[in-house]
Formats: structure tokens, sequence, C-alpha cells
């Protein structure tokens, strides 16, 4: 039951990947969007998440925005280290990237399906009822991870055959995640220290690198509206399962 429902989200993985892939015509829009859906899941879904697994304080501060800002730093570090970025605020539209960037973005993304197989597993452990509600909230927003993970990958120079695996990779990471949980279980503590982590370093992205991207050779009011959607439709994902 659990591996079948996480097959969902395999499925609306490849459906937000492929939206990516075939409206590459509107890209300005396409980053937009790409840019409200990380909002929003860093928002609605990451941080809440990290802070209900651990709600510990490291001198007054919950530990999971220490990692957040850690996984945001340690983004900004690689980039200005390897020197990713040559051009001026004003002038993003020159901007290089690097396609190691995208390996570990879309990486860092199919990791955090493998988390998403894996919540929908312990919430059956939890119950039948709560498993089913987490379920439908992990194959709503598991679209925007398909959609983001072959956009970014794509945006920092990855080929169109690359991309596409690590698409397929990020498909097939909530059923592995599901099918861990069978045997194993995380510990509270680390995973909320890693959501937390993997927030910041989508932040990062979504307002230094794809946000940027978006504005710079089409700054027009519908790409700012694609982004207050993308990140509205976390919302009501969010929403609509709690």
């Amino acid at each position: 039951m659990v591996v079948l429902l996480a097959f969902g989200s395999f499925v609306t993985t490849l459906l937000g990947g492929l939206t990516a892939l075939r409206v590459r015509d509107y890209r300005h829009l396409v980053l937009g969007l790409a840019a409200g859906l990380m909002l929003g899941v860093v928002a609605f879904d990451l941080i809440p998440e990290a802070l209900s697994q651990e709600p510990s304080r490291l001198f007054g501060v919950p530990s999971p925005m220490l990692t957040f800002v850690l996984g945001f730093l340690t983004l900004h570090v690689i980039e200005r280290t390897v020197g990713i970025h040559r051009a001026h605020e004003a002038e993003y539209a020159d901007h290089s990237h690097t396609q190691a960037v995208g390996l570990l973005a879309a990486c860092g993304l199919v990791g955090h399906s493998v988390m998403d197989g894996f919540a929908i597993g312990a919430a059956f452990q939890a119950g039948s009822t709560v498993g089913i509600v987490v379920a439908v909230a992990v194959i709503a927003h598991d679209f925007a991870d398909g959609f983001n993970t072959y956009t970014i990958a794509a945006l920092y120079g990855n080929n169109r055959r690359r991309s596409i695996i690590l698409l397929g990779a990020d498909a097939a990471a909530p059923v592995m995640g599901a099918a861990i949980t069978l045997v194993f279980t995380i510990p509270r503590t680390v995973l909320g220290l890693y959501l937390g982590f993997f927030a910041g370093f989508l932040m990062y992205l979504a307002t230094s690198d794809i946000l940027p991207e978006a504005h710079a050779s089409h700054p027009t009011r519908l790409t700012v509206l694609a982004t207050i959607i993308g990140a509205a439709f976390i919302w009501l994902a969010v929403g609509l399962a709690s």
C-alpha cells in the first residue's frame, strides 16, 4: 500500500519535469514559476516540517534554522569560490553557470524526494488516515519537485539527456524512500536538521539565481505573476492536506 501510493509521486514528478521540458519557449515564465514553487516548498513545507521534527534550540535559535543558514551560505561559498557569477547585479543576462551546481542542486532535490517517500511510510506507521493525508500532500507537491529538478539541471548547462536522467532519478526517489520505511527509521533530529539545510540550499537558488535569471531578458509582470502562482500552489497543496 505504501509503495503503491509512493508510485503516485513517481507519476506526478515525471509530469512536472515533462511540463518544464515542453514550455521552453516561455523560459522566463518557467523560471519565475520554478522560483515561486521553490519559495513555497521552503516556507510552507520544509521549514515547518524541520521545526516539528527538531524543535531544540542552540543559543536561543531553533537548530533547523541554523542548518538553514548553513545550507544558504554553503551554496553561496561554493558559487563564489568557483567564480560562477562573473557579472554584476545589473548584468544577470550574462551570467555563466557550471554544470556542477546544477547537478548538486538536482541531487539535493532527489534526496528530498527520498524523504518525501519516507514521510509517506512514516505517516502510515502512525495510522492509515494520517498516511493518506500525507500521501496526498506529497503527490501534489512532487509535481513541483519534478518541475524544479529539470529546470535547475537545464539552467546550469546540463544537456537534455542528463536533465532527463536526473528527472527519472527524482521520480523514482519517493518509491525508494517509502520502501526504506519498511526496514529503517531515520532519527527525527537528523531529519529535521537535514530539512533545514536543504531549505537554505533551495532558498539561495531561488533568490540568487533563478529569479534574477527569470527577469534578465523578460522583466514582465507575467513573470512576477508566475512566481506568485508557484508559491500559492504549494500553499494550497499544503493547506488541503492539513
